[in-house]
């Protein structure tokens, strides 16, 4: 028996019927990574300690929503005890004494963290190109990206590694790595997992959530990241449902909001017909497609770029060889320590965003630049609130195409930043969305994006779900079509 591409719920048969052991699907898991190491996905293992649990739980059996599933951490969820890098030499040898309440979460509720996956350095990359440790291969492709900054989550489930992830989402780095991998990604309602043990991007957009191959497992674990954490401020204190209860529910009259703001000419044909073939579906399980309008949609990219530098300038002001992390050697007095250990520690992205978020924060620039961008931020959201108004959700293309080759973007920051053209809106809004394989382009996957209302991430699931049951999109791997 392999657990290779089995869903979270055909593991946990396979454990109660005791077809496979928990020791075994862990022994199972690090040879698939030891097989895959090319693809370059983890940064630190924690094989020990994952057998010593499969062994506790072969013992001890538990009923707990997630006993026994083999589970791959972003690195950038502090966890006790195991390195927590954030793709960053600056942290290279960084230990926590604490776990991130998602990681806590997580694993009381049963799961085997089986080691921390690469990603772009402190989660600044569409493509995973920035990390310390290396680039991620995406498994449909040599030399193709995962996407990012959750690319080595993507690729670890994509191979059919671990049958989940967790990843966090500051402007589409959970959405856009599904679906250049062809996985489904969540990005919740801003708050409404705690962000207590991240590290912090921007803090006013980061957002953890699940990846794996379906809406049904993505649903399973939502349920179990999601708590009220008072050690987070911005924590949202609000009832948590069941994002399982609704996912068969029919999609009759429910409405689909077609943005007509959105112009679809700059992209590849396939592109767009993948995405309208992908409407059409909807169509015939019951759904209305009605336009709306997002006037102020085309503001979100240059919005993000002056919010989320200048918040990451502040939050990684904290890392100054003082504290924690790595520390420069033999600086001559205080201010060398600090411009050293920078220099050597940070690379050249994080460079990038600190230095133009240091500028638009500085006196004469803030008003220009960074209050002007807050108040274009509640216009997008107040865009979104008048749309949900008329509709249920509404979906877009997650990319603007295919998985691209390592390095063709990497000398026009702009073009890469362009990646997350159709997912930042979201982050800005606060709102839930995700992605999910809707096509396949010269064998390589493709992604829909579906938007849904403030804490709303149950009719998001129920219209990715509903989609999945007639299509079986979710169901292509780099190795072939699952059966």
């Amino acid at each position: 028996m392999t657990i290779k591409y089995k869903s979270i719920k055909e593991i946990k048969k396979m454990i109660s019927k005791k077809e496979i052991s928990n020791v075994e699907i862990v022994n199972e898991v690090f040879k698939n990574i030891s097989e895959n190491e090319h693809l370059n996905a983890f940064i630190t293992l924690n094989e020990e300690d994952s057998i010593k649990k499969a062994v506790h739980l072969d013992n001890n059996p538990s009923d707990l929503a997630l006993s026994g599933i083999p589970f791959a951490q972003k690195d950038l969820f502090c966890t006790k005890g195991l390195r927590t890098t954030c793709g960053s030499n600056i942290l290279n040898n960084f230990i926590p004494p604490y776990s991130a309440t998602v990681i806590k979460n997580l694993e009381n509720a049963g799961c085997i963290s089986v080691g921390k996956t690469n990603m772009d350095e402190f989660a600044m990359g569409s493509s995973n190109e920035t990390s310390f440790f290396g680039n991620v291969q995406n498994p449909w492709g040599e030399n193709l990206v995962p996407g990012g900054s959750s690319g080595g989550s993507a690729a670890v489930v994509a191979a059919g590694i671990v049958p989940a992830a967790s990843g966090t989402d500051t402007g589409g780095s959970i959405r856009q790595p599904a679906s250049l991998c062809g996985i489904t990604g969540l990005k919740p309602t801003y708050g409404r997992i705690s962000r207590w043990g991240m590290i912090a991007f921007a803090s006013s957009l980061d957002q953890a959530g699940p990846m794996a191959r379906s809406a049904e497992d993505c649903a399973l674990i939502l349920n179990e990241m999601c708590s009220h954490d008072k050690k987070d401020t911005t924590s949202l204190d609000e009832n948590i449902p069941d994002f399982q209860k609704h996912l068969n529910e029919s999609l009759k009259g429910k409405k689909i909001g077609i943005v007509k703001d959105l112009d679809l000419s700059s992209l590849d044909n396939e592109v767009v017909k993948v995405y309208e073939e992908s409407l059409n579906e909807f169509t015939s399980l019951g759904a209305k497609l009605v336009d709306i309008t997002l006037p102020n949609l085309s503001l979100s990219v240059p919005t993000y770029y002056v919010i989320a530098p200048a918040e990451c300038s502040s939050n990684l002001s904290r890392f100054d060889g003082v504290k924690f992390g790595r520390r420069s050697e033999n600086p001559k007095n205080l201010e060398e320590l600090y411009v050293q250990t920078r220099s050597e520690g940070f690379g050249d992205e994080v460079k990038r965003r600190i230095l133009i978020g240091s500028y638009v924060l500085s006196a004469g620039y803030y008003d220009a630049y960074y209050k002007k961008a807050q108040q274009v931020r509640r216009l997008i959201k107040n865009d979104f609130d008048n749309a949900f108004t008329k509709v249920d959700v509404i979906m877009t293309p997650t990319t603007r195409g295919t998985a691209f080759e390592m390095g063709s973007k990497g000398s026009d920051p702009i073009q890469m930043y362009l990646e997350d053209l159709f997912t930042i809106s979201a982050n800005l809004a606060g709102l839930p969305a995700m992605s999910l394989p809707n096509g396949n382009i010269n064998n390589r996957p493709l992604g829909l994006q579906i938007i849904g209302n403030f804490l709303d991430e149950s009719s998001i699931l129920n219209f990715a779900h509903m989609y999945q049951n007639v299509t079986n999109w979710h169901m292509h791997t780099p190795d072939g079509v699952r059966k």
